[in-house]
């Protein structure tokens, strides 16, 4: 499939703070993520890896630093600005519409295309590259989203998130609750979308294990701050890292 992606972006964060009212859950943050890469961001429960999705996506306003889009400044901006820039964020849980069709979700990934682009044939051409990449959404296209099983849900939510066509995919625990096959699937589908479409991947995981076999780069939070930051076979190799932060 040809890919459709705007062209292999890089994303970097400098320094970033941000947190909920009185609460940091990021201190200082600075990570990297190479044009057409995997990175894993890595770390237990309440380390920041949501937050600093939310934050490069624009659902959370950081306090300080930057987010840089090819070099430019991105940090501050909204949601809609962060979409409309190329960065598409797959929020954790498996978020869809149960009451609209499965078509139905994936027009709402048009939402962020600026106005002059919503021509009907533009909107086929995608929903058509959609369901060719992902032949079980083709087959379900009139059914309700509420009838799909959980790996299905989570194939819809990331491809209504490629109809915006990213050049960044943020990604928060997307195996979340599946059963180890359809998480394979999901994270061998990760892979094709990197190497690919060249799409830059940025991968917040519970299951580091499977995470790091896929990345090019990882990151460890803890407790808000970068304790480890390295290309993926590195940190899969360090015992001491592993079973201190991240549980295998």
């Amino acid at each position: 499939m040809e890919a459709r992606a705007r062209g292999a972006a890089s994303l970097a964060v400098e320094d970033l703070t941000a947190g909920y009212g009185g609460v940091r859950a990021l201190n200082s943050v600075t990570i990297t993520a190479s044009g057409a890469s995997i990175t894993a961001v890595l770390g237990a429960n309440g380390a920041g890896k949501t937050t600093l999705l939310r934050a490069i996506s624009g659902m959370v306003r950081p306090r300080s630093g930057r987010i840089l889009l090819d070099g430019a400044d991105q940090a501050g901006r909204s949601p809609e600005d962060m979409a409309r820039a190329g960065i598409a964020h797959v929020p954790e849980g498996q978020g869809v519409i149960a009451e609209l069709t499965v078509e139905e979700n994936l027009r709402l990934g048009t939402m962020s295309w600026p106005g002059m682009a919503r021509r009907r044939s533009d909107r086929t051409a995608a929903l058509a590259e959609a369901y060719e990449r992902f032949g079980v959404l083709a087959d379900r296209r009139r059914k309700l989203a509420a009838t799909l099983s959980g790996g299905e849900r989570q194939m819809l939510v990331i491809a209504r998130a490629l109809i915006a066509r990213p050049r960044v995919l943020l990604l928060d625990e997307p195996s979340l609750g599946l059963a180890p096959k359809i998480m394979a699937q999901v994270m061998d589908m990760v892979v094709r979308l990197s190497r690919e479409s060249g799409i830059t991947v940025v991968l917040v995981e519970q299951n580091a294990r499977a995470a790091l076999a896929i990345a090019d780069h990882g990151v460890v939070l803890n407790l808000g701050r970068v304790v480890a930051a390295a290309d993926a076979n590195t940190l899969a190799a360090d015992v001491a890292l592993r079973h201190h932060y991240l549980g295998f």
